[in-house]
């Protein structure tokens, strides 16, 4: 395993990130979860947006560490799923929560009016920290899980999610945000 000085945060932009998110996708959620035979891929995919955690060395990235997939069902409502960490990175502490985050924000930027997830009850007090109230719970997939919906005024607009934002692996992560991120330039 790689021990990254920092990590990268954004948008896929490139093949080689969108190959490697659905390796990761499929390691957690068939082989170690067990939830999904085969791939987890769905119709959703087609459509979806998919934001990736890269390992950087030296500024280059090197690796998906973590992913999530966002997509627009109907005009303003958003929906984040497939979240996933590696495993071999769960420790680092702020791959999913930054995850979330990009999420979000970017989607407040493209016009959300109400973000909503289904999550995995486990992470259920992650994402009330993260200002997110659950709305109810079900079973999916023999998994009990929860519907969330994000609250917007945690979640300012970040209008360049291609460049993303970097993390640094200290145990007390710093930030550094894009200049659009912070002031909300278009």
């Amino acid at each position: 395993m790689n021990h990254y000085a920092e990590y990268t945060i954004k948008w896929v932009t490139l093949p080689w990130e969108r190959q490697k998110a659905y390796d990761l996708r499929q390691r957690v959620f068939c082989h170690e979860q067990k939830l999904f035979q085969g791939d987890d891929r769905d119709d959703i995919d087609k459509h979806a947006r998919l934001l990736v955690a890269l390992g950087s060395v030296g500024g280059w990235h090197d690796e998906v560490v973590g992913t999530v997939r966002i997509h627009q069902p109907e005009p303003g409502i958003w929906i984040g799923s497939r979240l996933a960490v590696d495993s071999l990175y769960r420790r680092q502490g702020q791959l999913g929560p930054t995850l979330i985050r990009l999420a979000v924000c970017s989607a407040h930027a493209l016009g959300c009016t109400a973000f909503y997830a289904q999550v995995q009850h486990q992470n259920e007090p992650l994402f009330r920290r993260m200002h997110w109230h659950t709305l109810d719970s079900f079973d999916l997939h023999g998994v009990r899980h929860v519907r969330m919906q994000a609250d917007l005024n945690f979640y300012p607009p970040c209008h360049d999610p291609r460049s993303g934002m970097v993390i640094g692996s200290a145990t007390r992560p710093r930030v550094a945000w894009t200049a659009d991120f912070l002031t909300g330039a278009a």
